[in-house]
């Protein structure tokens, strides 16, 4: 088992304090994923279809620049993956993320949060922003309160 990092982003903070709970329980480290220009609230507005949010998700192309590309990916054996499950998919600054790196022959395991959705086509959306080599697969949505033990288990399970 070689070095594991969880990497996240979080609009709202949900994603963070799983991610966090997360990194704590696999011994991993942490890195969030931060936009460039951080969303507000009118940003996160699903029902205004010209709000932040909507506009790139509308656009399959979008990618929001990132406040930095710190993350020392060249590190790290196994990513494990967070964001919260916007239009059935995921944010598309996790693209944004995944093309600023070299993942090739790394791990990636998703794992999300959502307000009722699963995965839908998320998987499918993120394959083709890294490398063929890379291993990228669909983990858990982690709704609710996770405990240290269950995030720890299913860690063991992925990494």
């Amino acid at each position: 088992m070689g070095k594991t990092l969880v990497a996240y982003f979080s609009a709202s903070g949900t994603t963070a304090r799983i991610a966090k709970e997360l990194a704590q329980a696999a011994g991993a480290d942490l890195y969030e994923i931060r936009p460039a220009t951080p969303y507000t609230k009118a940003d996160l507005n699903w029902s205004d279809k010209k709000s932040r949010s909507s506009v790139e998700m509308s656009d399959k192309s979008s990618r929001p620049a990132l406040a930095d590309r710190n993350a020392d990916i060249a590190e790290y054996d196994t990513i494990l993956l967070g964001f919260p499950i916007w239009w059935y998919v995921a944010p598309t600054i996790i693209n944004s993320f995944l093309e600023s790196y070299d993942f090739s022959g790394k791990k990636i395991v998703l794992f999300a949060t959502s307000g009722g959705s699963g995965f839908g086509r998320t998987l499918a959306g993120l394959k083709p922003s890294v490398a063929a080599d890379t291993v990228i697969t669909e983990g858990r949505v982690l709704n609710g309160r996770q405990t240290a033990a269950g995030l720890k288990a299913w860690a063991e399970t992925v990494i």
